[in-house]
C-alpha cells in the first residue's frame, strides 16, 4: 500500500469506497499540533480504490503548526530599492519581522527580486498568472464566505469549481487559500505579510472538496483549464505515495504535457515522507519537483530527495539528521507564517510550502522578461535552477538539487549562470514533443 500525507499528529486511517475509478485524492484536516517525520506510513487517511487498482494513498503536503504570536511593530532598512520593500501600518507588525523565507539569511531575496521587478516595470510580478490547484481560494472579495484579507479583489482571476461543477472555487479547507496567499498576498495592509509575487494574479482551481478528497480525473480537468485560460505557471502543493506510477494517474500525466506545450510551467512538492524517493506528480517528465529547508539552511527532515529533485526552498520545521554544516539533527526552526482563510496566522510546515516559493519565483522571471518575453517552461526552469543557492555537496546533489531558490538571483539582469542544466534532465525520459 502506498502512502504520503502531511507533517502533522498522528490520525487513525480513514476508508472510503465507491468513488470515481483511479487513484483518488485525501488529505488530513489541517491540524495545530506537533510535527511528525520519516516513514510513519501507517498515520495517514486511506482510500480504498476501485477494484484491480489497489490502495494509492496522496495527500496535500503541509500542515497548521503552532500558532505564531503576532510581533511588535519593525522598522525595516532602508536601501537603494526603497520602494520595492512592501510595509505595514503601525498598528501591525511588519512583514520582516514574521516571513524570514523572504528575506533571512535563507531566504529567497525578497527584496532584491521586488526592486529587480519595479525597475522592470512589473512591481510584484505584474502581468503573469498563477494557478492554485488545491481546496480552493477565499479571498475578501468573496462575501460572505470566510476569505483571507490579505487576498483583495482584483488579484484573483476568475477560475473554476471542478468540485461543484460551477465557477465559485471557494475554498471551504483552508489550505488552498494559505498557498495561494504566500505567492500574491496584498502589501501594505497591517497584518504583517505580503506574497513573494504580489503583484501577480492568483487563478483558484478547485480540485479538492472540503474534506481535501478528490480524483486524478478531475485534477487533471484542472490543469487543462488553467493551460487554457491564460495560466503562466500552475502551482501543485500535492503529492502522490512513493510507489505510485505515472500508468496509475496517465490522465494527471497528459494533462501536464499538454500544459507544457502550451507554455506553462507545473511545480510540484517532493513529498513529506523523508524518504529517498521523490513522489507524482513533482517527478513526472514536466514538473519541476521542490524540496524543503528550514531557517538554518538545511534539508528538511520531512522533505523527499533523490535524482529527480531540481530545487529547494523555506518549508521550515526541524533540520534532517545529515552531515552538513547547515545541518543539526533535531533542531527545529519556525514554520512559514501564513494567514488562514479567516485571518488567523500560522506557522505552516511542509514541502507544500515550498513550491509556492519557487511558482511565485517563476512568476517574477516571467514578469521581468529575464529570459524572453514568453519563456518557454524549460528556460524558466533552467533560470531558476541556474541562479539557486548552492547547498550541500557543491554543485547538483540529491538532498539539495540545483541548491536554495533565490528570487533575487533569478530576476537579476547581470546574474551569472555559467552551470550546467539540471542532472535529473539528463537521465530522465525526454520531454514530449508536439507534433
Amino acid at each position: 500500500m502506498a502512502t504520503a500525507g502531511d507533517v502533522g499528529e498522528s490520525a487513525a486511517p480513514r476508508a472510503m469506497s465507491g468513488l470515481t475509478p483511479g487513484p483518488t485524492f485525501e488529505a488530513m484536516r489541517p491540524r495545530r499540533h506537533r510535527e511528525s517525520v520519516g516513514g510513519s506510513h501507517g498515520r495517514h487517511s486511506v482510500l480504498t480504490l476501485a477494484a484491480g487498482l489497489g490502495a494509492v494513498v496522496f495527500a496535500i503536503t503541509g500542515y497548521h503548526g503552532a500558532r505564531v504570536a503576532d510581533a511588535g511593530s519593525v522598522s525595516v532598512a532602508r536601501t537603494a530599492v526603497d520602494q520595492s520593500i512592501p510595509d505595514d501600518t503601525p498598528e501591525g507588525p511588519g512583514w520582516a519581522s514574521v516571513q524570514w523565507n523572504f528575506a533571512a539569511e535563507y531566504g529567497v531575496d525578497a527584496p532584491i527580486a521586488w526592486g529587480n521587478l519595479i525597475a522592470a516595470g512589473a512591481p510584484g510580478g505584474s502581468g503573469v498568472t498563477v494557478a492554485v490547484l488545491d481546496t480552493g481560494v477565499s479571498s475578501s472579495q468573496r462575501s460572505p464566505a470566510p476569505g483571507s484579507p490579505e487576498l483583495a479583489a482584483g488579484q484573483v482571476v476568475p477560475g473554476w469549481d471542478f468540485v461543484d461543477g460551477d465557477a465559485d472555487p471557494t475554498d471551504e479547507n483552508g489550505h488552498g487559500t494559505q498557498v495561494a496567499s504566500m505567492i500574491a498576498e496584498d502589501t501594505n495592509t497591517g497584518f504583517g505579510q505580503t506574497g513573494l509575487a504580489y503583484g501577480a494574479k492568483i487563478m483558484p482551481v478547485r480540485v479538492f472538496d472540503s474534506q481535501g478528497v478528490g480524483d486524478v480525473d478531475t485534477i487533471a480537468r484542472g490543469v487543462r483549464f488553467a493551460a487554457e485560460h491564460g495560466a503562466k505557471v500552475i502551482n501543485l502543493s500535492f503529492a502522490f505515495g512513493p510507489s505510485t506510477t505515472e500508468a496509475d494517474i496517465a490522465p494527471l500525466v497528459s494533462a501536464l504535457d499538454f500544459a507544457a506545450q502550451r507554455g506553462v510551467l507545473s511545480v510540484g512538492a517532493s513529498g513529506n515522507e523523508g524518504i529517498e524517493s521523490i513522489d507524482l506528480p513533482a517527478r513526472s517528465r514536466n514538473v519541476l519537483a521542490v524540496g524543503a529547508t528550514t531557517e538554518f539552511g538545511c534539508v528538511a527532515a520531512y522533505s523527499n530527495y533523490g535524482r529527480e529533485l531540481d530545487l529547494v526552498a523555506p518549508g521550515g520545521g526541524t533540520d534532517a539528521p545529515i552531515s552538513d554544516k547547515h545541518c543539526k539533527a533535531g533542531r527545529r526552526g519556525r514554520g512559514i507564517d501564513q494567514l488562514d482563510r479567516f485571518g488567523n496566522r500560522y506557522g505552516v510546515v511542509g514541502t507544500s510550502m515550498a513550491v509556492p516559493h519557487v511558482a511565485a519565483a517563476a512568476a517574477l522571471v516571467v514578469a521581468g522578461r529575464i529570459v524572453g518575453t514568453d519563456p518557454s517552461p524549460a528556460a524558466i526552469e533552467t533560470r531558476l535552477e541556474r541562479t539557486a543557492r548552492d547547498l550541500g555537496a557543491p554543485g547538483y546533489d540529491e538532498r539539495y538539487g540545483w541548491g536554495l531558490v533565490s528570487a533575487g538571483a533569478a530576476t537579476t539582469s547581470t546574474t551569472l549562470v555559467s552551470r550546467a542544466p539540471s542532472r535529473r534532465r539528463q537521465w530522465q525520459r525526454p520531454r514530449v514533443t508536439w507534433r
